[in-house]
């Protein structure tokens, strides 16, 4: 075994969090063509560092061959959109951002966010790794700039006189390797009196909702407010207000300045996430090294629960292939004989297979060709909007199934 290091503080990581054995990069998805080739597999097992609590992944592998050649397409959800939307609205109005302003968005995706400030004359840039994607925002109107985002970026973009009154990075945080480089590059684009805001799903819901099929490759660490704070502190940058939110299954989004800016003292809802964390110990560690026990009962009641549906001879059927679900099959041990297929709106996926277990995935027409009796929903996060648009199996008593936290079912 080789000898980990904390990507924030160095200290030597020896204690497990979640070891989920190994797997597929869960974005990795196959071509039939690819049937016949070898996968590449690798650890999966988060750590938490004794030092700072931050929870992470070590790294096998460099981000461009995961974000080369992307297949998330974040336009594809109902509900992102939704939120998105609501979050440019709020900000337009709390920055009073016009067409004199300028807005920046880290791993901008597909153009799904500053599409709504480009529609107030706002004036944007998306700044995206994935050439395939960045392909599509341009497409759509979004100048975006095709690279990984960091301190060498960051100067470049200053001296073309590029400063933003917003910066900003939705999920993008925990997608990055070098936190340093990362947070330094924030650090020199932000312009003096600008602001950044970051969101990030939650550590502290991830343990109490047992979300551990969140943990998969590209998502290189897992933050909490209590260590997040301490490593935009380290660079010079202030939190001073965040917002708990619903999506990703709980996440925070977190607005900055820079440390010398003059924005009073921190808010309430800083004050009451810090205590909510300490009061679940997430300054020990305590929680972390009792967590994968949940994770162990949970695999084993959805295994148990698709073992005696296929002994009745059910059909079952996935419904979503996002990265999440490739985690929960293959830690699951999950493969085509248990979940006959898979079914999503993003066009991109439609004819690949899932990395590991190999399962097709077809349209969502496919449901109502096929009559499966129960949906397996592997984006539990968007069970809603899945129940809401697939509501039609009710016709032949389908149900619905979501196995995280535990097995649920819905009728």
């Amino acid at each position: 075994m080789r000898e980990e290091k904390c990507r924030f503080c160095g200290t030597l990581l020896i204690h497990s969090f979640c070891d989920l054995g190994t797997s597929p990069p869960s974005n990795a998805y196959l071509s039939s063509n690819q049937l016949n080739e070898v996968e590449s597999w690798y650890p999966l097992h988060a750590y938490v560092c004794e030092s700072c609590f931050l929870v992470q992944l070590p790294q096998y592998h460099a981000p461009s061959e995961i974000f080369n050649e992307y297949l998330y397409l974040s336009s594809y959800s109902e509900s992102w959109v939704k939120h998105a939307k609501a979050y440019a609205n709020k900000v337009i109005r709390r920055f009073k951002l016009d067409h004199e302003s300028r807005v920046v968005e880290i791993a901008s995706n597909d153009g799904y966010l500053l599409r709504h400030f480009k529609e107030r004359n706002i004036p944007v840039l998306g700044i995206e790794p994935a050439e395939n994607v960045a392909k599509i925002a341009e497409e759509k109107g979004i100048p975006t700039r095709v690279g990984f985002f960091g301190a060498e970026m960051a100067r470049t973009m200053v001296k073309e006189n590029i400063s933003p009154d917003l910066l900003v990075g939705n999920n993008v945080l925990a997608h990055v390797p070098d936190l340093h480089d990362f947070v330094a590059g924030l650090k020199i684009l932000l312009k003096p009196g600008g602001r950044i805001t970051l969101e990030f799903p939650h550590l502290l819901k991830l343990i109490e909702h047992n979300q551990f099929d969140t943990i998969y490759h590209e998502h290189f660490s897992y933050f909490s407010f209590l260590t997040v704070d301490k490593i935009f502190s380290r660079h010079q940058l202030k939190v001073y207000d965040l917002e708990e939110l619903e999506t990703h299954g709980g996440s925070l989004r977190v607005y900055l300045c820079h440390k010398d800016d003059k924005t009073g003292p921190v808010s309430e809802a800083v004050l009451y996430v810090r205590a909510k964390e300490i009061e679940a110990g997430l300054n020990t560690l305590v929680p972390y090294k009792t967590f994968f026990k949940r994770v162990e009962e949970c695999r084993l009641g959805f295994l148990g629960f698709l073992v005696s549906l296929r002994y009745d001879e059910k059909k079952v059927v996935a419904y979503g292939a996002p990265a999440k679900g490739n985690t929960l099959l293959n830690y699951c041990g999950i493969r085509s004989d248990m979940l006959s297929y898979a079914v999503d709106l993003n066009p991109y996926k439609q004819g690949k297979f899932l990395p590991g277990s190999r399962i097709p995935v077809y349209h969502p027409d496919k449901i109502k060709e096929t009559k499966p009796d129960y949906v397996v929903i592997l984006p539990w996060n968007l069970r809603k909007e899945v129940m809401k648009q697939l509501s039609f199996i009710r016709e032949w008593n389908g149900k619905f199934v979501v196995p995280i936290p535990r097995v649920q079912v819905f009728t």
